[in-house]
């Protein structure tokens, strides 16, 4: 499966997913002008990445090698929540396979209010985040 690489702009996030690296993490700042054309290709490539491991096309993933996620934003807006989401629950359909998903939300450590955003997303997706603060910056 091909990796997917969407460098960072000023108001959109990097994002690798690469499978044949167990690499997936989304980074930086989501806030999008058109928040569909930058999610969509991200949505469809998770859900072909799940069909993959579902149908087992992928068997690099499995009880013993969960999709690891890491998600580290400094900022995003509510029209990205919704497409994290739908990442997130796309990313869930794992579950019945047996597969384990860890998203790992990093926060800086001052910043309450990304964990508490992280902790609303994880209880709308049904899902258990483990939560990663970040050291203050000097």
């Amino acid at each position: 499966m091909q990796k997917l690489h969407i460098e960072k702009t000023r108001t959109t996030p990097e994002i690798k997913f690469s499978p044949e690296e167990k690499i997936f993490f989304i980074r930086g700042v989501s806030s999008p002008e058109d928040v569909r054309a930058m999610y969509y290709p991200v949505i469809e490539w998770t859900r072909i990445f799940v069909d993959d491991i579902v149908e087992g096309a992928l068997k690099e993933f499995g009880k013993g090698s969960p999709v690891i996620l890491d998600i580290d934003l400094s900022y995003f807006n509510s029209s990205s929540a919704k497409f994290l989401f739908d990442i997130l629950t796309e990313l869930k359909r794992l579950f019945a396979s047996e597969v384990p998903v860890v998203v790992e939300w990093m926060y800086d450590i001052e910043d309450t209010d990304m964990k508490d955003a992280g902790a609303d997303i994880a209880q709308l997706v049904e899902m258990e985040f483990v939560y990663i603060p970040k050291p203050k910056k000097e």
